[in-house]
């Protein structure tokens, strides 16, 4: 079977770039063997107020180390740090914007969770999604794989038992489907979202929803439909953030015939004011998203 560097070669991905991949790539390993002994709460709050899990700051610890020995990251924002990190001694120029456990509040159920990363070239994490040389997620579930994109398509690998990244599936492309999930409470529901999963239940759109957002997009991408985190009467920005989760999804979303907006731009044309902003999300099979454009075009919120 065809191996993450096997791939990588073949697809003419230039070699920092693929280094880099790899040595992300080969932080799942770690990752998963620290769940069994950092399934607690780590006592702190994020930037944002919010608990932290053991494992979010475990994951972000030693990716951020990774990524500073590497000389190849430049600088590096992270959902769990305030700032943006500086490696000045850094040979190259790539830049990571990350979320490096997803879902965290889940790993007590033992539900499936991940790691979110995208890889800038130029130095700088402030910048549009458009501009990703690529994004990957690895989601630790029955099997750890690992999805990616270098703009070339999408594949997914799954790693065997010697920890090596082998070909599952090639150029992915999401059906249309009937899958959705949506975070935030009906009553917190603004108009537009409201009309807009009225519209797709009475389709026939089935709901699949965990709480852990890399997972719950994994299954539209293998099946179609669509994910949403909305924009909610008291959080008008929505829940997730912008260069942490929307860009590096949707950057796979698009490779894969998806796509991704607010409700009326594209996520991957918009420039970060902030490397912690917020959006509303949606996320999924193009047909979806044309729908959520149309619906939101003629509904007030």
């Amino acid at each position: 079977m065809t191996t993450l560097q096997d791939y990588l070669r073949a697809a003419g991905c230039e070699a920092g770039l693929q280094e880099l991949i790899e040595l992300i790539a080969r932080q799942a390993g770690p990752i998963r063997e620290a769940f069994i002994t950092h399934q607690s709460y780590a006592g702190s709050e994020n930037i944002y107020g919010e608990q932290q899990a053991a494992m979010d700051t475990w994951a972000d610890e030693q990716i951020i180390g990774a990524a500073r020995d590497s000389g190849l990251v430049r600088e590096l924002s992270s959902e769990e740090q305030e700032e943006v990190l500086t490696f000045a001694d850094a040979k190259q120029d790539y830049a990571i914007v990350m979320d490096p456990m997803d879902g965290s509040s889940l790993i007590q159920t033992n539900l499936a969770v991940g790691t979110i990363i995208g890889i800038f070239g130029n130095g700088s994490v402030r910048q549009k999604g458009r501009n990703l040389k690529a994004a990957l997620y690895m989601l630790y579930g029955p099997m750890t794989t690992l999805t990616l994109t270098i703009g070339k398509g999408v594949q997914i690998f799954a790693m065997d038992h010697e920890g090596i990244y082998r070909l599952l599936e090639a150029d992915v492309r999401m059906p249309e489907g009937t899958l959705y999930g949506t975070g935030g409470k009906r009553p917190e529901w603004t108009a537009p979202h409201t009309a807009f999963i009225e519209t797709i239940e009475k389709e026939g759109a089935k709901v699949r929803y965990t709480g852990s957002y890399v997972a719950d997009f994994h299954q539209i991408l293998k099946y179609g439909g669509i994910y949403c985190y909305p924009a909610l009467k008291d959080k008008p920005k929505g829940k997730l953030r912008l260069m942490y989760e929307a860009v590096p999804v949707g950057f796979i979303a698009e490779q894969a015939g998806g796509a991704i907006t607010d409700g009326t731009r594209n996520l991957l044309d918009v420039e970060p004011d902030d490397p912690h902003q917020r959006t509303p999300i949606y996320v999924g099979s193009a047909g979806m998203i044309r729908k959520v454009k149309e619906i939101f075009g003629r509904t007030h919120a």
